[in-house]
């Protein structure tokens, strides 16, 4: 029997709006069992809430602040997200992080948040979600500040090299979330997987965002979780149900449940 977990989805987005029950049908006819929802602000707490609470079975939760989201007036959001936390069943602190893709104007915001989010997590006992975007660097640095006997989480959307996932490795206990990216044909990341235990790797979509073959331009759902298994079991010559198999279970072990 087929067991896939989606442990990286925003299924609770405007994108959704018009069709979300639809998704939500064709997730579970493609045996998607588990879907894990990253915050990004605080506009998408009560959307993230109200998707969870219509199957607690089904959807897991986060909190956390997206790094693109930090602005002058990150420690508002930050005191907001923080009084949240406890009002909920979390399973995870995320999606947090830094990202410099675009410029590096609150890079020292983004940062602080990062730093402040973690230790969020060691005094909650909770894995971190990682969203990492040209600094990986920086990201390492931030990391180094802390214990890594504490550390644990996945480094969301992983497109880098072997070489840096081994460096990751050494920060603590981190998996990488593997998403539409492994699908792109001119990407390289089947070739950096292939050498990557099974046991460190997790799937995710990234929905409504990061859309794998055969359906890339298009929206991405986390039914299309589907696809980037099935490109896992040819890449590592197994069954798709051992791939879904072993990364829920990866996916489980991080998360608890």
């Amino acid at each position: 029997m087929i067991d896939l977990t989606d442990t990286h989805s925003h299924l609770y987005e405007d994108e959704f709006s018009e069709d979300r029950g639809e998704a939500i049908q064709r997730l579970r006819e493609r045996h998607v069992n588990n879907v894990y929802l990253p915050n990004i602000d605080i506009e998408s707490i009560d959307k993230m809430l109200t998707l969870y609470k219509s199957d607690e079975q089904l959807f897991h939760i986060m909190m956390g602040l997206h790094p693109t989201s930090v602005k002058e007036d990150y420690k508002e959001a930050i005191e907001e997200i923080w009084r949240r936390l406890s009002g909920e069943a979390i399973c995870g602190i995320g999606e947090i992080g830094i990202d410099l893709y675009w410029d590096k104007e609150y890079i020292k915001e983004q940062t602080d948040a990062f730093e402040t989010q973690v230790d969020w997590a060691i005094a909650h006992g909770l894995p971190i979600v990682i969203h990492t975007r040209k600094a990986f660097e920086e990201t390492f640095q931030s990391l180094k500040k802390f214990d890594k006997k504490k550390l644990k989480g996945i480094f969301h959307c992983y497109s880098g090299s072997k070489e840096i996932a081994e460096e990751i490795f050494k920060l603590g206990d981190f998996s990488l979330g593997i998403g539409g990216v492994l699908t792109f044909k001119n990407a390289g990341l089947a070739q950096v997987v292939k050498e990557i235990p099974l046991e460190k790797l997790v799937l995710e979509t990234d929905c409504p965002y990061l859309t794998p073959a055969p359906y890339r331009g298009q929206r991405n759902e986390s039914s299309y979780v589907f696809f980037i298994a099935e490109k896992l079991a040819e890449i590592k010559g197994m069954s798709l149900e051992e791939i879904a198999e072993m990364t829920s279970r990866n996916a489980r072990n991080i998360f608890g449940g």
